[in-house]
């Protein structure tokens, strides 16, 4: 049976059944966005803490200032003042009744309100694991798609819709968290970022000798002996007590002086002090890291015109199937082998927003640097009891909906193919894990790349095994 029927016969119940996805705060925009509600009623809540103590504030200074013209009458002629029968009186009253009352006012904890409204929010606030992760995805995006830091901080992204720049401490907060994971390569990147920002004559609240502090050990970890030992020099240079960084002084002239007796022989030492600052990323243990970000970054592998031949757009109502004979899908070919196909206007808009609302546990939303590593979608040899606890067999198909456009970044790609597949509302792909012989497609290995800018919201439906043998049944070889 062609794939047509086949799909024609199981699209009209997939709805029924979405991917289930679980991520971290800093990846789901769904997540962000509580976050954000959650700030601003945080914001309201310290506006009105405000309000109350500038009440509070505004009735100490009026009366602070009412005394003080008091006072000084007062302390001028202090017989004279009390000589007057009334001014007595006041005075003990005053004391005995008023200023109590004033120190009631000054006493008064109006922050309870503010204070409990944080300590509940605070339950739901971001962890340092997810500042850390946070940094780290935004460290992806940086290398998937080749950005630099000031690109980054100065918020030159493709298809943003709001303003968003990095300050210094943003920046020395990536660099920071780079360093924290061992991450020297990024920290170097980051940190001379801060300084260029703080060169540049921007406020701060960190001192440019502790990015110093941090730059030079990191490029020290790189091996470039030569620019920690200068780097640490400037750095004593604004800040001479600087204990860590006089004993690190020392320790690199020795390093130095070492490393020039062994090199003397083969190179001059004006070559030795002239070597170039270039730090290589480090290796991934993806094996396919490089073919992966290209795609990403829409440098895959261009159909040949002839393949290009092959690819098609029709009406697709499968063996005449009742619900598709009067609004047959539209069908776009994707990639010709393995055929990988979309179908257009899968979903309404009101239809998306109602499985968002319902299903947002199992709806996979890729927010910040959202992103799914190259994987299969059936279980190998290896993995025979994969879906055993299902009873359904392994994954025939995968029918992969998007449920949003993205504004930059975001699509699917298959590394061994060079194909990628750009993320587009509404619409739906699909391709075959299996060969008719039921072993595993291996060309079928994909990604989701880092979302740059927006939001990447996907469900999907997967078909297995039990149930389908009627309607794609083996070929005659293995490789069918």
């Amino acid at each position: 049976m062609t794939m047509k029927r086949w799909l024609s016969t199981l699209l009209v119940a997939w709805f029924g059944v979405l991917g289930c996805v679980q991520a971290e705060v800093f990846t789901s925009i769904g997540h962000m966005t509580d976050l954000i509600y959650a700030e601003k009623d945080l914001v309201q809540s310290l506006k009105e803490y405000i309000l109350v103590e500038e009440a509070k504030l505004s009735k100490i200074k009026s009366w602070a200032n009412k005394m003080e013209a008091l006072t000084s009458r007062s302390a001028a002629d202090p017989e004279g003042y009390l000589a007057h029968p009334v001014n007595a009186y006041k005075l003990v009253k005053r004391l005995n009744t008023d200023w109590p009352a004033l120190e009631d006012l000054v006493l008064q904890d109006s922050a309870a309100g503010f204070i409990a409204n944080l300590s509940v929010q605070r339950q739901f606030f971001p962890t340092d694991e997810d500042e850390m992760g946070a940094a780290k995805a935004l460290m992806r995006l940086q290398d998937t798609y080749k950005l630099d830091p000031d690109t980054i901080s100065k918020g030159q992204l493709p298809g943003t819709k709001y303003q968003a720049m990095l300050s210094v401490d943003d920046c020395f907060g990536m660099g920071r968290s780079a360093y924290n994971e061992g991450d020297y390569y990024h920290t170097v990147l980051w940190m001379e970022q801060v300084l260029k920002q703080l060169d540049a004559g921007e406020e701060a609240t960190i001192a440019k000798a502790e990015a110093l502090d941090y730059l030079s050990y990191a490029v020290f970890q790189l091996g470039d002996l030569h620019r920690a030992l200068e780097l640490t020099r400037r750095l004593l240079s604004l800040d001479p007590s600087h204990e860590r960084a006089g004993g690190n002084l020392r320790y690199f002239e020795r390093l130095l002086e070492e490393e020039r007796e062994k090199m003397l022989s083969n190179q001059t030492e004006a070559g030795l002090a002239t070597q170039e600052s270039i730090y290589e990323r480090p290796v991934d243990y993806l094996p396919e890291r490089d073919v992966y970000e290209s795609l990403c970054r829409g440098e895959g592998v261009k159909l040949t015109p002839r393949r290009q031949k092959r690819l098609f757009c029709r009406y697709h109502h499968g063996n005449r199937t009742p619900q598709l004979l009067i609004a047959p899908f539209k069908e776009e070919d994707e990639w010709d082998s393995p055929h990988i196909v979309r179908y257009y206007d899968v979903m309404s808009d009101e239809e998306i927003e109602r499985i968002k609302e319902i299903a947002k546990p199992k709806v996979a939303n890729y927010g910040m640097g959202g992103q799914y590593e190259p994987h299969f979608d059936f279980s190998r040899k290896n993995e025979q009891d994969a879906f055993k606890r299902l009873g359904t067999g392994n994954r025939v198909a995968t029918f992969l909906n998007y449920m949003s456009d993205v504004e930059a970044g975001g699509a699917t790609v298959f590394p061994d193919l060079g194909a990628a597949i750009w993320p587009k509302k509404g619409t739906a792909v699909f391709w075959y894990n299996l060969l008719r012989s039921g072993e595993g497609d291996y060309r079928t290995r994909h990604a989701a790349c880092p979302v740059l800018v927006g939001c990447k919201w996907v469900s999907n439906k997967w078909f297995h095994e039990r149930g389908q043998e009627f309607l794609r049944p083996c070929g005659s070889t293995e490789v069918d």
